[in-house]
């Protein structure tokens, strides 16, 4: 087999860090990839939406937490903004965390410990969610994140609390943004990981350890996780989420390389 069977994008937050951002959309779509953006407040909309690039997900609220009933609230009123945002981009999904994250990835509302009142708020957040992704037509992915390097204190982080909270939401507009640069540092194991989350997935995320750039640069051998995703007949999209270790152009080439069979 030679062709691709899931679909590849790529962060524009992480790569050809010297064009403005815009020319990153139009230079990841030019070489014929989907696009991928985090703060869609410090974009011009209307210029992304003119490149006409195909956009893959992007953050799905402002501002907000999951687990507090003051920070719910407030991340909902933000989803719904996020959501017209999507509608002009035409972009089908929505990421979102534990807890907000500031411009250095901490969380802003830490927590050591997550309480079982926590867990059942989260819940009904994400219930919440669900219901604006159904009348908008769009899905809300939840990230699973690192707390030993990128985002220490962040509740919920492990790819097994990101899962066990779409399981329990059961709904087709919440899924998991299964991110394996995170899962590894977190958990490892990932065909497993995998084989078990896969469907509850709505997006694979990648980038390689330790520095998370391409596959290649590091100790993840990402042919060997391609071939379980296509064993498992997955035909989503997998995002290169990872900085280039010197030429972006290069970075994609082997990013391609990786995940085509």
């Amino acid at each position: 087999m030679t062709a691709e069977m899931f679909r590849l994008a790529v962060s524009a937050e992480m790569v050809f860090l010297d064009l403005p951002f815009v020319q990153r959309v139009e230079r990841i779509a030019g070489r014929g990839f989907e696009v991928e953006i985090w703060d869609w407040t410090s974009k011009d909309v209307d210029a992304l939406a003119a490149t006409r690039a195909r956009f893959s997900s992007m953050t799905g609220y402002i501002t907000g937490t999951l687990a507090d009933p003051d920070g719910a609230a407030e991340l909902l009123r933000t989803a719904e903004k996020s959501l017209v945002v999507a509608a002009q981009l035409d972009c089908p999904r929505l990421n979102v965390h534990g807890t907000g994250l500031d411009g250095r990835g901490m969380p802003v509302v830490p927590a050591e410990v997550v309480t079982p009142s926590m867990w059942l708020t989260a819940v009904r957040t994400l219930a919440r969610l669900a219901e604006l992704g159904e009348r908008a037509g769009r899905v809300f992915t939840l990230e699973n994140l690192n707390t030993a390097v990128d985002h220490p204190g962040t509740p919920f982080a492990r790819a097994a609390d990101t899962l066990a909270l779409v399981e329990a939401v059961d709904n087709p507009h919440v899924r998991l943004n299964l991110d394996l640069y995170h899962a590894q540092i977190g958990e490892g194991n990932l065909v497993q990981l995998v084989e078990r989350a896969l469907p509850w997935v709505g997006e694979i995320q990648v980038a390689d350890v330790p520095g998370r750039c391409e596959p290649g640069t590091g100790e993840i051998h990402y042919p060997a996780v391609a071939a379980a995703l296509r064993r498992l007949g997955y035909t989503g999209v997998v995002a290169l989420e990872g900085w280039a270790a010197a030429d972006p152009d290069h970075a994609l080439d082997r990013f391609r390389a990786a995940f085509t069979a």
